[in-house]
């Protein structure tokens, strides 16, 4: 079974997130997801001008899967579940779950990353030696 850890994102559904019916418009929860990958990466020193700073790679998004279950509006608070999975691959695998308040399942999604050399633009093949480390200290 793979190793995974976890950080939860509070978000507050704002006007301009919604369509006419006063919804979470549904490209919005991209942006949701997003939120949770920024949150997890400072909650767990993963995040991406760091990596790009110190190493020289981006870690583009490559898949990207949403399965939504309930409406959300305006005001609402929603959390975001992000959880990275490990892979012996040289990619970064979230798992996404949103829940409302009473901690119904709002939308589940999930997301792949590659990492590309910015200079030589060239996809990674092995997990880069960052990355391996990382996995080290927080995927015990």
């Amino acid at each position: 079974m793979p190793k995974s850890i976890s950080h939860t994102t509070k978000i507050t559904v704002r006007f301009s997130e919604c369509d006419a019916l006063k919804m979470v418009w549904h490209g919005n929860y991209v942006k949701y997801f997003e939120d949770g990958r920024e949150d997890f990466g400072k909650a767990y020193e993963l995040e991406y001008m760091d990596i790009y700073r110190k190493t020289g790679l981006a870690v583009p998004l490559v898949h990207l899967e949403c399965d939504f279950k309930k409406m959300v509006g305006i005001g609402e608070t929603i959390y975001v579940e992000t959880t990275l999975v490990d892979s012996p691959a040289a990619k970064i695998i979230f798992n996404y779950t949103i829940y409302n308040e009473q901690k119904e399942v709002v939308c589940k999604g999930n997301s792949v990353q590659v990492f590309l050399h910015t200079e030589k633009k060239e996809l990674l093949i092995t997990v880069p030696p960052f990355f391996e480390d990382w996995k080290s200290k927080y995927l015990k």
